[in-house]
């Protein structure tokens, strides 16, 4: 007795009305949550978002893939069943209250109803026609009637809207069948292989040839979604699945072609519209199918969707060519290579790996913000040098959104497997007036790029300032670049050769000290060696005696290469300034060397998103059935009418119930009152 006890308690806990709203709403919420997060994105990116505290708890949760959390099944799976016993335990007795004419009421329960009248007819007048023209005129108002005799009585029971009721089952029955859909899309066989280990998620970043049976997913598989990308006259029969912190390989039943990828761009630069021309060759058959898809507009085969989701470099081939940055190197160096590949340079007696990552042949930025915020800083530099040197940083506060030209980002990778992330702008920008090569670094996916400037000589090239850059870097050459900085710092036979002396002296510590480590070396002399009340007079010596020797340093690299001497005019002062503001910066750049790029060889590819779901159909049909549910509900309103004639009486007695109190029955029980009379009247 008691086990039957708890399990009826059971059935009326999972067929009641408030067990299914519950579920209702905590899948209601996780739909929220699955919505405004993006779900199955890499893990790290959402390293980034949360940070190391939040991560695991919300990965506990398993909110980085609601849809396929074990936690959200398995609410579906009780939905489905609760709502089953909900439309068991209620549909039987609501079917028979939709066949029912009530035909059982009395003239003691009519006489309770609110909306009743009576009528009276001479007694000579034939009950049959009253009974006649009442059953003509309901009807002709669209009810559908019983008549009933008791006795010397007649009852006409009569009925309008009862199919309202057929909107609870129709909302339960789409409510079933909506989480059907979403179990067969949940792929929960393939959730019982995981757990069991059948399937096992690969973490490594290996070539997907390389992935072990146990990580990939056979053509059949019920249900997926996936991605890859295609570079133009490549193909692909394989996608990628993001699980959690690892990824499956599934295995398509055909092979996706990209023809030509299709990109159109606003004035601006920005992208409008993207196509693949992508050929599809089945396995089985071998037939080709030769489509353009695009965004919106998929190719379906054999159950699966072929989206236009995104699109990216397919491997771009690049002509660079590198520059030494910490040495007094002035040759640049050649370097070849492309998207997604690596190479390896040397800097000095170090070996660097070169990740090419990324190609841009837009860039889209706002010339007129204030480029300072981003500009490389040094720590700890003395304000009193920069202060008295300035920065050709520009500084803008009108927004002036520009397309500045091709861009590629890369990682410079030691022999320790430490990484720094740059980004590199083909084409020079004007900033302040003046023309800049820009390059930006970071050291983590989630920081901003922070960027130095190179400047452009008069040629318009960054050849000048890197041979400035060689000759300041030089100690062979500041011997020389101090003693013509002393012989044209003061001129005339009267000054002492002492003086002279010692001014090339200056000269020579200045740049020793700036070989350090730019301004931040020469600051902190400043600070440790001055006395506070003189540090400020002493930045303004130490920084003209470093423009002098920089200015000499120029002519001195010009002349190594052959060219005439920089003419002596505010162009080359600027230039100045901003070579050693560079120079100071490329100290905290993180990378011995500076990769330009001189030309390149775009390959476009195109970002795919496959999915096969069975059971979209299915929720499309339930979401449809959930509709007419919900409209039958509210907006079909069910009318019931009983007229007992009584004819030993000589009366008619009319009573009207309906499942909503509105005015409108207010008004159509008026309606039916008055036009009942005329019709006792014949």
């Amino acid at each position: 007795m008691a086990q039957h006890t708890r399990t009826r308690a059971a059935y009326d806990l999972l067929s009641s009305m408030r067990f299914a709203i519950s579920l209702l709403t905590v899948l209601a919420v996780a739909s929220v949550v699955g919505t405004v997060l993006k779900q199955a994105e890499p893990y790290p990116n959402y390293i980034s978002q949360f940070g190391p505290f939040w991560f695991p708890v919300f990965e506990t949760l398993g909110l980085y893939d609601v849809y396929h959390a074990s936690w959200f099944l398995l609410i579906l799976g009780f939905l489905v069943l609760s709502t089953s016993l909900c439309i068991y335990r209620n549909g039987p007795a609501m079917l028979r209250e939709m066949r029912n004419f009530r035909e059982q009421a009395t003239e003691r329960s009519l006489q309770h109803i609110h909306h009743r009248a009576e009528y009276g007819f001479a007694a000579p007048a034939p009950a049959a026609g009253v009974l006649q023209r009442a059953a003509a005129y309901l009807t002709a108002q669209g009810f559908r009637y019983r008549i009933t005799a008791r006795g010397e009585d007649t009852l006409i029971a009569a009925k309008a809207g009862s199919y309202h009721r057929s909107g609870y089952l129709l909302t339960h029955c789409g409510i079933v069948v909506i989480c059907v859909g979403g179990l067969l899309d949940g792929n929960v066989p393939l959730k019982l292989r995981q757990l069991t280990g059948q399937i096992v998620l690969e973490t490594r970043d290996v070539p997907q040839s390389q992935v072990p049976p146990q990580s990939r997913l056979s053509p059949s598989n019920p249900s997926f979604r996936g991605n890859v990308n295609i570079p133009e006259g490549t193909s692909a029969n394989v996608v990628f699945q993001n699980v959690a912190d690892g990824y499956l390989v599934q295995d398509l039943p055909f092979t996706i072609a990209l023809k030509k990828f299709h990109i159109e761009h606003y004035s601006t630069g920005q992208p409008r519209d993207f196509a693949s021309d992508i050929v599809v060759v089945d396995h089985e058959t071998g037939e080709r199918f030769e489509r353009t898809i695009r965004v919106n507009y998929p190719f379906i085969h054999r159950g699966i969707a072929i989206y236009q989701a995104s699109f990216a470099d397919g491997g771009t081939r690049m002509q660079l060519k590198g520059w030494p940055l910490l040495s007094p190197q002035v040759a640049p160096f050649d370097v070849a290579g492309a998207v997604n590949q690596a190479t390896r340079i040397t800097s000095g007696d170090t070996e660097i790996r070169v990740e090419l990552s990324d190609f841009r042949p837009f860039n889209i930025e706002d010339l007129g913000a204030n480029t300072e915020s981003s500009r490389i800083e040094v720590a700890s530099v003395s304000k009193k040098v920069l202060a008295q040197l300035g920065s050709g940083a520009a500084d803008l506060s009108k927004k002036d959104l520009r397309n500045v030209g091709p861009s590629f980002q890369y990682r410079l990778r030691d022999t320790q497997g430490q990484a720094r992330e740059f980004s590199n702008y083909m084409l020079p920008l004007q900033l302040d007036g003046a023309w800049y090569l820009m390059t930006g670094v970071r050291a983590s996916p989630n920081e901003g790029f922070r960027f130095l400037r190179l400047p452009l000589d008069g040629d318009g090239r960054v050849d000048g300032h890197m041979r400035l850059r060689a000759v300041l870097l030089d100690e062979k050459a500041w011997p020389e670049i101090g003693r013509r900085f002393a012989r044209n710092a003061v001129s005339g036979a009267s000054v002492p050769a002492e003086m002279r002396a010692r001014l090339a002296e200056s000269a020579e510590k200045v740049l020793q000290l700036f070989a350090l480590r730019g301004f931040e070396s020469v600051g902190q002399f400043i600070e440790k060696g001055i006395p506070q009340a003189e540090q400020e007079k002493a930045a303004d010596v130490y920084v003209k005696v470093l423009e002098g020797a920089a200015l000499e340093a120029l002519q001195l690299a010009r002349e190594r290469a052959g060219l005439p001497p920089a003419p002596f005019e505010p162009q080359t002062l600027r230039f100045i300034r901003d070579t050693l503001t560079s120079v100071s910066d490329s100290f905290a750049y993180g990378a011995p060397v500076y990769l330009q790029l001189v030309q390149y060889e775009e390959v476009k590819a195109s970002g795919l998103q496959l999915t096969r779901a069975p059971g979209q159909n299915i929720v499309y049909g339930g979401s449809l059935m959930l509709v007419l549910g919900v409209f039958a509900m509210l907006y079909i309103r069910e009318r019931r009418i009983w007229l007992l004639v009584k004819p030993a009486q000589g009366k008619m007695l009319l009573a009207m119930a309906t499942n909503r109190q509105t005015l409108e029955n207010e008004r159509e029980f008026e309606r039916h009152k008055a036009a009942l009379a005329e019709v006792v009247k014949g």
